[in-house]
């Protein structure tokens, strides 16, 4: 297969592993290279079971080695050879300065009802690279059942479906609230993306009447005000943090390209300005001394379904900064419920 990228220092040009400048080039990244998979997964069915010879599955059947012994048909202990944890990440180039290569033998029994779930996956994944899906995506996949322990995989369909509900709960309380909504007294434009709909009038086809926002009260004046010095505030914390944090990022991590370190910081940038977008309300809420303005409903919903994320942030695998991004939320609501 073609083999990942190295990562290097981008300013100072070194790498992770040190290589001859001759085999990069011949590690071209366009060019298939041989891997030597080194882990081997065994494991032997020990329990006993009983089915009609005549109706036996297919999937317990082409596993199964029969030897007949005079009129006698018996059949060998079932041995699966575990596909699903051979991952990309174990995955090892093979080039001429290898003289050798470590192999790990991991031997443990399986029960059949794990043995057929385990053969059922196997297929879907080998169904989902016949459909297209490339090598990266089907080891996402199997990454999914591989990295997570069974209970906890069974955990998080039930707690997906709370979340499903708790998103349609939130979201109808959400348009209610705005259907009702007729001044923009106490609330952050910057929170809710409506500073350039001041001096218009906005409709939402039916589900929000119209809001005029023509003339403006003492009230809706402090609110701008109060909302507006927030985020003066917070530029000044916003900026240098980015940029610090590319420029730390550049200096003391390796990635694979500079377009990669520019997605990287991107990223960031995006999760920070998402944090930072929400704490003006905070802000105006401290001025106005009352949070009665805000739609309580819709955000308690969401703040079950915060919880529900921080669970997933623990169980799924992902970015760390995306991980701390689940928990953001929870300080902000936190100081909701303190306002409050």
């Amino acid at each position: 297969m073609v083999p990942k990228p190295e990562e290097i220092n981008l300013l100072t040009g070194e790498s992770a592993t040190q290589q001859i400048e001759a085999e990069k080039q011949t590690n071209a990244l366009d060019e298939p290279v041989s891997h030597w998979r080194s882990r081997l997964t065994l494991n032997v069915m020990v329990e006993d079971f009983v089915f009609d010879g005549s109706s036996l599955p297919a999937d317990v059947h082409r596993y199964m080695k029969m030897v007949q012994l005079g009129k006698t048909v018996h059949y060998l202990p079932i041995l699966f050879i575990d596909q699903l944890s051979n991952r990309v990440k174990d995955l090892m180039v093979i080039n001429r300065s290898t003289t050798e290569l470590p192999l790990t033998v991991s031997y443990d029994k399986i029960s059949l009802g794990k043995l057929r779930f385990w053969i059922h996956m196997q297929d879907a994944v080998y169904s989902l690279q016949q459909f297209g899906f490339s090598e990266k995506d089907a080891d996402e996949v199997k990454g999914i059942f591989v990295d997570t322990n069974l209970y906890f995989l069974a955990l998080t369909f039930f707690v997906a479906a709370f979340h499903l509900l708790f998103d349609f709960l939130a979201f109808k309380n959400d348009i209610s609230f705005w259907k009702k909504k007729r001044s923009m007294i106490g609330m952050s434009t910057k929170l809710w993306k409506v500073k350039k709909a001041l001096k218009m009038t906005i409709k939402w086809q039916g589900l929000r009447p119209k809001m005029q926002f023509g003339t403006y009260s003492d009230s809706e004046k402090k609110t701008e005000e109060y909302d507006t010095q927030a985020m003066k505030y917070l530029s000044y914390l916003l900026y240098p943090l980015c940029i610090g944090g590319a420029g730390y990022s550049l200096l003391n991590v390796k990635y694979k390209s500079w377009y990669s370190w520019l997605i990287n910081s991107f990223v960031n940038g995006v999760y920070a300005f998402g944090f930072l977008f929400m704490l003006p309300q905070l802000f105006v809420n401290y001025k106005m001394k009352s949070v009665a303005h805000l739609p309580w409903k819709a955000f308690t919903y969401k703040a079950f379904n915060t919880f529900i994320d921080d669970i997933f942030a623990f169980i799924i695998t992902m970015p760390t900064s995306h991980r701390l991004a689940c928990f953001r939320d929870d300080v902000v609501f936190l100081v909701y419920l303190y306002q409050r």
